[in-house]
């Protein structure tokens, strides 16, 4: 997994219609997101990941959720595989480690509340 750091791009713009995979591109062996929201009381965030990549097992302090938009992928909490497909969720629980991988191409919603 070369790119294990997604770098945040220019946040979108309110009252704009859009399409969700629009908003974000693929980048060969890369991972590449895009910031929607950034409040102090919490983040959305798009993501895409080319085939393979991922992100390494880390914890966060809130719960996290993941809106897969199209793809695959498997992540892993607290060592539990799931697979995940376009138009599924999983949660993702507070302080339970989990990694990400794509098993395709795929594009993700993850929204962090902070409370």
């Amino acid at each position: 997994m070369p790119n294990d750091t997604p770098t945040p791009t220019k946040a979108f713009a309110a009252a704009h219609v859009a399409s969700i995979a629009d908003l974000v591109g693929y980048q060969d062996g890369a991972v590449v997101s895009r910031v929607i929201v950034k409040k102090p009381t919490g983040n959305i965030t798009l993501f895409a990941f080319d085939q393979d990549q991922g992100l390494s097992e880390h914890t966060a302090p809130f719960d996290a959720l993941v809106q897969m938009v199209e793809g695959e992928a498997e992540i892993a909490i607290a060592g539990q595989p799931h697979r995940v497909r376009g138009g599924e969720m999983i949660l993702l629980p507070a302080n339970q480690p989990h990694a990400l991988r794509a098993v395709t191409r795929y594009k993700m919603v993850l929204t962090m509340i902070r409370s």
